[in-house]
């Protein structure tokens, strides 16, 4: 049973996390609460955060600005990841979002399309829908026929049939309207490795709140991560994004085998059909993904990466 908050205490909603400490933004949108959580919160067992950005709360006014967090309303959604070290606890990114925007660079840096599906399976363990977002698309421009990437477009494509793909460029603005009408109502979070242009997409999005950058280094060709925390901005009237750190690696061992061949949506209306109950996908005869491999409905590429995953997931 959840607890009661008190009749005094203020309905809002978690803005940023500061280790133990929490801004809090109620329904006066001048008013942003710096709180902490009341003890008897702290005592609770979860094998999640007790609370996260995006989290509906309760709190009681507490003096000098200052606020105690007395409830957290339940979840109906989060985009986490598995706690570092653990199987079982999750780091929750986001609290109640309703859509992931995973955004990679055309280049620079160059995009790894394995790390890219590492981050739809996040998304997909938690039913969220997702959206690709290919930046710095300006960086493409006047390239020679030679160039070994080719263009992002082709590079990008097998993702187009499965999930939105919105190609765009915060130098020419390129596709930063069309991907603005597909936030509004919605909450939104941010996510992708370092480097990839996060923070200027989303100061190209939403200019009342500036947000530090980061460069690529020349040498490693990595970013340098300039978000520290989840942050939630609110862009417009029922519309939220959240800004989230680079993330340069994600850990599949936690994932379930029974849930992996899930979260590659285009194996789906294959699932059920192969000769063996609790087919692996990897060697058994019979199997109806690896057939669908093999007459081109699946792209192979995705296949080759479930196989890597699911490898790991088993070590």
């Amino acid at each position: 049973m959840e607890r009661e908050a008190p009749p005094e205490a203020m309905r809002g909603v978690v803005v940023r996390a500061h280790g133990l400490w929490y801004e809090v933004r109620t329904h006066d949108p001048e008013a942003t609460w710096i709180a902490t959580m009341r003890g008897v919160l702290k005592k609770k067992a979860r094998r999640t955060d007790i609370v996260a950005v995006g989290d509906h709360v309760w709190i009681t006014d507490a003096g000098d600005g200052e606020a105690v967090i007395e409830r957290v309303e339940s979840r109906k959604s989060v985009f986490a990841r598995t706690a570092r070290n653990t199987r079982d606890t999750e780091q929750v990114i986001l609290a109640n979002p309703d859509q992931v925007l995973i955004v990679f660079a055309a280049r620079e840096p160059e995009p790894h399309l394995r790390m890219l599906d590492r981050f739809i399976i996040l998304a997909e363990r938690h039913d969220l829908s997702v959206r690709i977002v290919v930046t710095k698309t300006d960086l493409e421009q006047n390239l020679g026929s030679n160039d070994p990437l080719g263009p992002a477009e082709k590079r990008f494509a097998l993702y187009e049939s499965i999930y939105p793909v919105h190609y765009v460029s915060s130098v020419t603005g390129e596709g930063l309207e069309e991907l603005r009408e597909e936030l509004f109502g919605h909450i939104s979070v941010v996510a992708g490795p370092s480097g990839v242009g996060k923070s200027t997409l989303l100061n190209a999005l939403d200019p009342r709140h500036e947000r530090e950058t980061g460069e690529v280094s020349e040498a490693t060709g990595k970013g340098r991560h300039t978000t520290i925390g989840a942050q939630l901005y609110e862009i417009g009237p029922d519309t939220y994004i959240a800004d989230t750190p680079g993330m340069r690696a994600l850990a599949m061992h936690a994932v379930p085998e029974e849930e992996l061949e899930w979260c590659y949506r285009e194996f789906r209306e294959y699932l059920g059909e192969c000769r063996f109950s609790g087919c692996t996908h990897m060697h058994e005869p019979g199997c109806a993904i690896r057939e669908a491999v093999e007459r081109g409905e699946i792209p192979e590429d995705r296949y080759e990466s479930y196989v890597m995953v699911r490898q790991e997931s088993e070590g």
